[in-house]
């Protein structure tokens, strides 16, 4: 979902004088074969600043890249699990529009609650970003050069010196990067969530972003009225 009028984004405009008729049927002709090429879609995100790292982040990033499969979540107790499994059930139903087969929504929605919860952060703060910045596309590529379901710019691949950025295709090792970096900005901004999210967009010290990101956050919220009502009983 991409904010218009938001730092980064760039308008396309029509050569001076217009088009012929030529350009006009070649420009239809080539429109109705690009669906049907497998290219990264584009989204407009803006671009995270390149700076340095400590030690604890670059390690979780490295760790990303040599990591396949998507996490397992592990619970303490049935309890937790079971809490995890409602807002499982709820969130799928919420994003079947934007992923339509189950499993890649499963794997997707696992392993967002996995890095969110790593990383000390909200999930629901996670998803909102994820869907201003991407709309959920895996393969969405900025006009910046940011990737993947949270716009990781490449410059990240190089500063632990992996230097590969397709592989922030990956999903797992994009939501790893996008929840590791946000964090790092969070401690940056110390707590600050309106000029993290600025930051991490590039936008820094703005409102469309932020405002952007939260008003997304809302829309993946999840209210556990089992647990509540099982605590009212007791």
């Amino acid at each position: 979902m991409s904010l218009s009028g938001r730092p980064g984004e760039q308008a396309m405009t029509a050569p001076q004088g217009g088009l012929t008729r030529r350009q006009c049927m070649t420009g239809v002709a080539v429109a109705s074969v690009l669906p049907l090429i497998s290219l990264p879609r584009i989204a407009f995100a803006g671009a995270q600043l390149e700076e340095p790292l400590i030690d604890s982040v670059r390690s979780a990033l490295s760790s990303a890249i040599h990591n396949k499969a998507p996490p397992v979540p592990e619970f303490s107790n049935t309890e937790a699990r079971l809490a995890y499994l409602r807002w499982l059930g709820e969130m799928s139903e919420r994003l079947k529009k934007k992923i339509t087969d189950w499993p890649s929504r499963k794997e997707f929605l696992q392993t967002a609650w996995y890095e969110a919860k790593r990383s000390g952060l909200d999930v629901s703060l996670v998803l909102g970003l994820v869907q201003v910045e991407s709309n959920f596309r895996k393969f969405a590529v900025s006009s910046a050069g940011a990737r993947g379901y949270m716009q990781v710019m490449p410059f990240w691949t190089r500063v632990i010196g992996d230097s590969d950025p397709a592989k922030l295709f990956h999903m797992q090792t994009n939501l790893r990067f996008g929840c590791v970096i946000l964090r790092h900005y969070l401690d940056r901004e110390n707590g600050d969530l309106y000029m993290t999210l600025g930051r991490y967009n590039g936008s820094r010290g703005k409102s469309p972003y932020p405002n952007a990101v939260f008003a997304n956050q809302r829309i993946w919220a999840f209210n556990d009225k089992d647990r509540e009502r099982d605590r009212s009983a007791a």
